[in-house]
């Protein structure tokens, strides 16, 4: 799966931590602000992989993806 996904660095608005796109080609890519700390670059990569994980682009309930994915925390 590592090999599917990609990570940017983008300046980004200070409220948006992170951004996840399935590509056309079933790859990922993170979209991580690069305004934010080192430590909240962790915090929101294992956000975005627990989405991904959790194939929840094959979902359509934005806010239970939203709530499973903060509730089972980073990466698990």
């Amino acid at each position: 799966m590592a090999e599917n996904i990609n990570i940017q660095m983008i300046d980004m608005d200070v409220m948006i931590p992170e951004q996840v796109v399935q590509n056309p080609d079933g790859s990922y890519t993170i979209f991580l602000n690069a305004r934010l700390s080192h430590e909240r670059h962790l915090e929101t990569y294992a956000h975005a992989m627990n989405h991904i994980l959790n194939h929840d682009f094959d979902k359509q309930d934005v806010q239970q993806i939203e709530y499973d994915a903060h509730k089972t925390g980073p990466m698990g």
